[in-house]
């Protein structure tokens, strides 16, 4: 590619909206576009085996591994933010789960002023996307490309897990996709053939050779070019090189929640003040840039459990792991084909919520600090989740070097009835591991410390908890004075850029975000198709009726 080439739509990002982008817009023949990813090729083999995910979390492989500025409401602890940096962005190195969403999440969205986002205006896009292998009725899609199915080796801890809920007072939920998403369920993966279905699989690797579509890896966005207000082109190095790009129409950025505020900030677009202090030439005044981060947080306690069924170390699990990867090799099967957390349950700690504010999940062996922590012999985790947390933090520079992560502080737990929450999930944990169902397995807490008083419960939760890989809401959409997009995703003040990533969420949704953010990507080749087609019907109507 030449220097200074230029492209129709430039796409900065190829994460789980990026790759939509990239790809719907390319459906277009007449349209060029170019999609640049910091990270490499999603060649590596771990991308593409589900039980990967435990290696590429807690590991610098496809990672940026950010890390959080020490967080009060977690007693001074730095946190761990892994984020996906290879094509397919997070989508190639998370756990696969594929939730939507509450309604009410959606709903919430077009109160706060975003027309067009309410659910049943969105469950299109959702369906566009899809294509669930077990489900066939009016909330599933079967023509997308993005395949979602269970497990096709299901753990049978999974099942016991179901049982454990139910035995608890909980209902059963066989689709969380559904009418309803409260209760016990086996966890829908995005998955085909025994193999990671990412937002890279699914939506470039069968269009990677069309012409119009270029797609350049290992290159690290530096600035976004402006003409006065004007988004034209964009800076980024590759291979130590500095090299430029430009825009015909519109740059697209979806570098994700921590990356997109990140390079409007170096970019000049951001709070006045904060970019003056890094003398960074201010192009537009936002304030709300790298302002409003919400992230789930997640509490894990692991249980000691006699099985070989679980994922453990010991020697005999180093057998059945060898086992397990011949057989995946051969056949696309078996163990290796996990994502770990196999089932999980959406729960109200108060019968009077509108929906769910916990999420437990299980996950088939002990986990601690994202996997970097491991025990010996063999066990399960149980997850509770913090789904609607009250805690809002910022991400703010640290530097003007491109090269310098942003500091991000996500302020988990500085709410108080965030922790309150938390511990009712807690001792929903209790509940469920105090059932017949798993009392059968004699479970040993690998956990110490005491936990019967809520301040002991406390203590622990700050001592432990850490993110659930879900950070958004740092451009939030709407029309208030912090809102950084419209709800078209247009940069408030500037032309030619929009943000579509799950940076545009103004409030966090009730589960895992990477379907959502497909759907935002979605959504947003919806809104730039539609807006090129007004652009040339305008364009013909005044060369035909010239003033």
């Amino acid at each position: 590619m030449n220097q200074n080439a230029e492209f129709d739509y430039l796409v900065i990002g190829a994460g789980a909206a990026g790759c939509v982008v990239a790809s719907r817009l390319s459906e277009d023949s007449d349209v060029s576009v170019c999609l640049l990813e910091a990270g490499g090729p999603d060649t590596h083999p771990l991308v593409h085996m589900p039980a990967g995910v435990a290696a590429m979390v807690p590991t610098s492989i496809n990672n940026w591994q950010f890390q959080t500025v020490p967080q009060s409401g977690l007693n001074g602890r730095i946190g761990y933010q892994p984020r996906g940096k290879t094509l397919g962005g997070s989508s190639s190195i998370n756990a696969m789960a594929y939730h939507r969403g509450h309604p009410l999440d959606f709903d919430r969205w077009a109160e706060l002023g975003n027309p067009g986002w309410r659910y049943d205006e969105v469950l299109p896009l959702f369906k566009r996307a899809e294509h669930n292998e077990y489900f066939k009725d009016p909330l599933h899609g079967q023509d997308g490309p993005l395949n979602v199915r269970f497990h096709s080796s299901p753990n049978p801890f999974g099942e016991t897990f179901v049982e454990a809920g139910i035995e608890a007072g909980y209902p059963a939920c066989p689709d969380q996709n559904g009418a309803t998403m409260e209760g016990f369920g086996r966890v829908q993966v995005m998955q085909k053939d025994g193999q990671r279905c990412s937002a890279a699989k699914a939506y470039l690797t069968p269009n990677r050779h069309r012409p119009n579509l270029t797609v350049e890896t290992h290159a690290h966005a530096t600035r976004i070019l402006f003409d006065g207000k004007r988004a034209v082109g964009v800076e980024f190095m590759q291979n130590g090189v500095t090299r430029t790009l430009y825009a015909r129409h519109e740059l697209i950025l979806s570098s994700g929640a921590f990356n997109s505020p990140h390079l409007l900030m170096l970019s000049g677009v951001g709070p006045k003040d904060q970019l003056l202090a890094f003398d960074i030439p201010v192009v537009h005044e936002l304030p709300g840039v790298g302002q409003n981060l919400v992230d789930h947080i997640d509490y894990v306690h692991s249980y000691r459990v006699k099985s070989r069924q679980l994922i453990g170390l010991s020697l005999a699990g180093v057998w059945d792991m060898t086992k397990a990867a011949i057989r995946y090799w051969r056949k696309r099967s078996g163990p290796l084909t996990t994502n770990f957390a196999e089932a999980c349950a959406f729960v109200k700690t108060a019968p009077e919520l509108a929906q769910a504010d916990i999420e437990l999940a299980l996950t088939i062996a002990m986990f601690a600090d994202h996997g970097r922590t491991l025990y010996r012999g063999h066990g399960l985790s149980v997850h509770a989740c913090l789904l609607h947390p009250k805690s809002i933090g910022q991400l703010t520079l640290a530097s003007a070097d491109p090269r310098v992560p942003p500091l991000i502080d996500p302020a988990f737990l500085t709410h108080r009835d965030d922790i309150s929450t938390l511990i009712k999930g807690y001792r929903v944990i209790e509940k469920l591991m105090a059932t017949p169902a798993f009392k059968a397995f004699n479970p040993q807490s690998v956990i110490d410390a005491p936990m019967n008083t809520d301040a002991e419960i406390e203590q622990v939760l700050r001592n432990r908890s850490d993110t659930l890989y879900h950070p958004v809401g740092t451009c939030k959409m709407g029309n208030d004075a912090m809102a950084v997009v419209d709800a078209r995703l247009k940069v408030h003040g500037l032309e030619g850029l929009r943000v579509v990533d799950a940076s545009i969420m103004p409030t966090i949704i009730g589960c895992s975000t990477t379907a959502a953010t497909v759907m935002i990507g979605e959504q947003a080749a919806g809104f730039i198709r539609q807006d090129r087609e007004t652009t040339l019907a305008r364009d013909r109507h005044e060369t035909h009726h010239p003033a």
